[in-house]
């Protein structure tokens, strides 16, 4: 006899994403308000802090004591604020999620309790990946503290670590309790990063919309200088568009292989693991953005002046083609590893004009060597096409 039981539940998911300025200000309740949304208990609170962000703001971790003491009948400080290295390196280690995992041991923080990270987008996947393994999943608060963190990496249901210098080999699915987007922590960014998280702001809208691209081809000169206006509503509108994508395309976890937020990014991650993360991921995104709008116009579904108008913007922001790594690709290899990253069938966003895009599931490796040939060579927007 066969008994089949067919078992169906649906789970309702809903987190805040709210951009502020000093978050740890004591006039400012963002925080805490998002704590006391899970019940009048005290909760204990693990911090975990980018070294990076640590070493730009040594103020910080008496501004946090000092908030957390503020609020101490709400949520009290688990040990210390812990620091971290920041960067690629985060997500590459094992032992520094290794020393998340004893922290929570240590300090007993249970699945009632909330991790706190402070910091740029590969810290924060290294402590969300940690935070969503430990126990089954701890609260998480993220506080992205750069452009790439704040308008796309810090935003999602995403955690991921590398394995090998495969990018984000692991990796689980799991929703923040919330996220805070302080624009303060930018003040002290260096160029490179924060040029660095304009890439996706590019990629988001070129794929989805048009309004949204011509806003930064429009501004890109005050966004090349990195003017604090037109760079805030950039992450805003970036960050909105992400978000929109994760509730309204029907595939939050991605059970699927279709994956558009991904434009350019086969490319990226190979670079990336080509030049040993020397590459930054914004920096990676751009030239994979690059890449595939020359492919795009190469299939006669971009315009050669809509190429030109992404390749002046990608230029103008200051994003450097150039990299001796495009010498080293190995398209096939590159692609087949995306294939195994998506989970089943390649799929690879294409452009349909600025603005639109459309999913192929082959790519003709002839001519994307032409594309990678191509960016490899770019001088400026005049080059021959």
């Amino acid at each position: 006899m066969t008994l089949s039981i067919h078992q169906e539940f649906n789970v309702g998911y809903t987190y805040p994403v709210i951009f502020t300025h000093g978050v740890f200000n004591s006039e400012n309740d963002t925080f805490s308000k998002i704590i006391e949304q899970s019940g009048k208990q005290q909760k204990r609170i693990l911090v975990v802090v980018d070294s990076g962000v640590f070493a730009t703001h040594p103020n910080l971790i008496t501004q946090i004591r000092t908030y957390f003491k503020l609020h101490q009948t709400s949520f009290s400080l688990s040990g210390d604020v812990h620091v971290v290295p920041g960067g690629e390196q985060a997500k590459q280690d094992p032992q520094i999620v290794n020393q998340i995992y004893q922290l929570i041991a240590d300090q007993a923080i249970c699945r009632h309790s909330f991790i706190t990270v402070i910091g740029g987008g590969a810290v924060i996947d290294a402590v969300g990946y940690a935070a969503a393994t430990a126990h089954r999943g701890v609260r998480l608060i993220r506080i992205p503290t750069t452009v790439l963190a704040q308008n796309d990496a810090g935003l999602g249901v995403k955690n991921a670590i590398n394995l090998n210098h495969r990018k984000n080999f692991l990796g689980t699915f799991c929703i923040p309790w919330g996220v805070i987007c302080d624009y303060d922590f930018l003040s002290t960014l260096d160029n490179r990063d924060k040029r660095a998280g304009m890439a996706e702001a590019v990629k988001v809208g070129l794929i989805r919309d048009r309004t949204f691209f011509n806003f930064l081809f429009q501004h890109r000169h005050e966004l090349s200088r990195f003017e604090k206006n037109a760079l805030q509503q950039l992450i805003q509108h970036c960050a909105k568009l992400h978000l929109d994508h994760i509730a309204a395309n029907g595939d939050p976890f991605e059970t699927g292989s279709a994956r558009p937020l991904d434009f350019g990014h086969w490319l990226a991650h190979h670079l990336e693991e080509l030049s040993r993360s020397e590459i930054r991921h914004g920096e990676a995104v751009a030239i994979g953005i690059a890449v595939d709008s020359h492919y795009s116009y190469q299939m006669g579904s971009l315009t050669e002046n809509e190429l030109q108008q992404i390749l002046e913007l990608i230029d103008t922001l200051g994003f450097e083609l150039h990299t001796n790594c495009l010498s080293h690709v190995n398209t096939e290899l590159a692609l087949d590893h995306f294939r195994q990253h998506l989970g089943g069938q390649l799929s690879i966003t294409l452009l349909k004009g600025i603005g639109q895009s459309y999913e192929v599931h082959q790519i003709n490796n002839d001519l994307m060597k032409k594309s990678i040939q191509f960016i490899a060579e770019y001088v400026n927007t005049n080059q021959h096409l």
